[in-house]
Protein backbone atom coordinates (compact mmCIF):
# COMPACT_ATOMS: atom_id res chain seq x y z
CA UNK A 1 0.00 0.00 0.00
CA UNK A 2 2.90 2.31 0.73
CA UNK A 3 4.35 1.97 -2.79
CA UNK A 4 1.13 3.31 -4.38
CA UNK A 5 1.27 6.40 -2.20
CA UNK A 6 4.91 6.92 -3.10
CA UNK A 7 4.17 6.49 -6.82
CA UNK A 8 1.37 9.05 -6.73
CA UNK A 9 3.57 11.43 -4.72
CA UNK A 10 6.43 11.02 -7.21
CA UNK A 11 4.03 11.58 -10.11
CA UNK A 12 2.73 14.73 -8.44
CA UNK A 13 6.26 16.04 -7.97
CA UNK A 14 7.12 15.27 -11.59
CA UNK A 15 4.01 17.10 -12.78
CA UNK A 16 4.87 20.06 -10.57
CA UNK A 17 8.43 20.18 -11.93
CA UNK A 18 7.11 19.95 -15.50
CA UNK A 19 4.72 22.81 -14.81
CA UNK A 20 7.56 24.95 -13.43
CA UNK A 21 9.72 24.22 -16.47
CA UNK A 22 6.90 25.04 -18.87
CA UNK A 23 6.13 28.31 -17.11
CA UNK A 24 9.82 29.25 -17.30
CA UNK A 25 10.07 28.34 -20.99
CA UNK A 26 6.99 30.26 -22.10
CA UNK A 27 6.84 33.83 -20.82
CA UNK A 28 3.45 35.25 -19.86
CA UNK A 29 1.52 36.84 -22.69
CA UNK A 30 0.49 39.87 -20.72
CA UNK A 31 -2.93 41.40 -20.39
CA UNK A 32 -3.70 41.24 -24.12
CA UNK A 33 -2.64 37.97 -25.75
CA UNK A 34 -3.60 39.30 -29.19
CA UNK A 35 -1.45 41.59 -31.27
CA UNK A 36 -2.18 45.29 -30.74
CA UNK A 37 -1.99 45.76 -34.51
CA UNK A 38 -4.49 44.10 -36.84
CA UNK A 39 -2.55 42.20 -39.50
CA UNK A 40 -5.46 41.37 -41.80
CA UNK A 41 -5.55 44.74 -43.69
CA UNK A 42 -1.81 44.46 -44.37
CA UNK A 43 -2.33 40.93 -45.68
CA UNK A 44 -5.13 42.06 -47.99
CA UNK A 45 -2.95 44.90 -49.28
CA UNK A 46 -0.11 42.48 -50.01
CA UNK A 47 -2.45 40.06 -51.81
CA UNK A 48 -3.80 42.91 -53.95
CA UNK A 49 -0.23 43.98 -54.86
CA UNK A 50 0.64 40.45 -55.95
CA UNK A 51 -2.57 40.11 -57.97
CA UNK A 52 -2.02 43.44 -59.74
CA UNK A 53 1.43 42.37 -60.99
CA UNK A 54 -0.11 39.56 -63.06
CA UNK A 55 2.28 37.72 -65.39
CA UNK A 56 5.12 40.12 -64.56
CA UNK A 57 5.17 38.74 -61.01
CA UNK A 58 6.11 35.23 -62.17
CA UNK A 59 9.86 34.53 -61.80
CA UNK A 60 11.92 33.92 -64.94
CA UNK A 61 12.76 30.38 -63.86
CA UNK A 62 9.10 29.39 -63.92
CA UNK A 63 8.80 30.73 -67.48
CA UNK A 64 11.93 28.77 -68.48
CA UNK A 65 10.60 25.59 -66.92
CA UNK A 66 7.26 25.99 -68.71
CA UNK A 67 9.04 26.58 -72.00
CA UNK A 68 11.20 23.50 -71.48
CA UNK A 69 8.11 21.38 -70.81
CA UNK A 70 6.46 22.65 -73.98
CA UNK A 71 9.63 21.95 -75.98
CA UNK A 72 9.85 18.39 -74.63
CA UNK A 73 6.15 17.84 -75.38
CA UNK A 74 6.63 19.16 -78.93
CA UNK A 75 9.68 16.96 -79.58
CA UNK A 76 8.25 13.82 -77.97
CA UNK A 77 4.43 13.85 -77.91
CA UNK A 78 4.37 10.50 -76.10
CA UNK A 79 5.64 12.28 -72.98
CA UNK A 80 2.47 14.41 -72.67
CA UNK A 81 0.55 11.80 -70.57
CA UNK A 82 3.60 11.35 -68.34
CA UNK A 83 3.92 15.12 -67.81
CA UNK A 84 0.20 15.39 -67.08
CA UNK A 85 0.42 12.50 -64.63
CA UNK A 86 3.12 14.24 -62.58
CA UNK A 87 1.32 17.59 -62.56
Amino acid sequence: MRSRDQESENRGQAEHQTEILLRAAFPPLGKEPESPRDLWPAMLRRMDEQASRGAAGIPWFDWALGGALLAVAAMAPRTIPVILYYL
